[in-house]
């Protein structure tokens, strides 16, 4: 682990808002970058999955704007977490315009730096600190508190190191009943970090 910031440019807001498949499949190999008040926490991204519109059952747009969601219907480059099943968080990046709600859900990722937070954050007996949705935003210290952050500012946000991976796979999206048959899951397979 280096002491090292994490190299790398920061997205502009201009790679956000586009359609959302091509926002989850090229966020595949980017840096996602946390400023824990502790140190810097980094993570190279393997595994996303696209929600898009109220159209998708599945995502959490379908039942049109509520206090929860709202972040989705503003313009990309924003996170949106949320509280599930009473005990995990989930990590999703904003994507696309103003009123098209859409987001990327942040899966899985290789931890690069601030390991000792995550372990510290992590359980003594889980080894695979940050490979599902929960995992990774406990390992992180991410909470609703962090809902609605500019992804674009200098607290939470993703580098591109130039990084252009070349084994991505795509299958149905994991854990879900309505659309499940939406092949939206991106993830690098020979990453022994992906979620399954």
């Amino acid at each position: 682990m280096s002491t090292n910031k994490p190299a790398g440019s920061k997205l502009p807001r201009s790679f956000y808002l586009r359609p959302t498949l091509t926002v989850a499949r090229e966020l595949l190999g980017k840096t996602l970058v946390y400023h824990h008040p502790k140190g810097i926490i980094a993570a190279e991204l393997v595994e996303v999955e696209a929600y898009i519109g109220e159209e998708d059952k599945a995502c959490h747009a379908a039942v049109g704007r509520t206090e929860r969601n709202a972040v989705m219907f503003g313009n990309g480059g924003f996170s949106y977490v949320y509280f599930i099943y009473g005990m995990y968080h989930c990590l999703n990046v904003v994507t696309e315009a103003k009123d098209s709600p859409a987001a990327v859900l942040i899966r899985a990722a290789e931890p690069i730096f601030g390991l000792d937070i995550i372990r510290a954050n992590s359980p003594a007996s889980d080894k695979k600190y940050t490979n599902g949705p929960g995992k990774l935003c406990r390992a992180f210290g991410l909470d609703r508190s962090h809902n609605g952050l500019d992804l674009c500012g200098d607290t939470l946000y993703l580098l591109d190191t130039g990084k252009r991976p070349t084994s991505i796979q795509t299958s149905p999206r994991i854990g879900i009943k309505k659309s499940a048959d939406c092949p939206w899951r991106f993830f690098l397979s020979e990453s022994r970090y992906i979620s399954r």
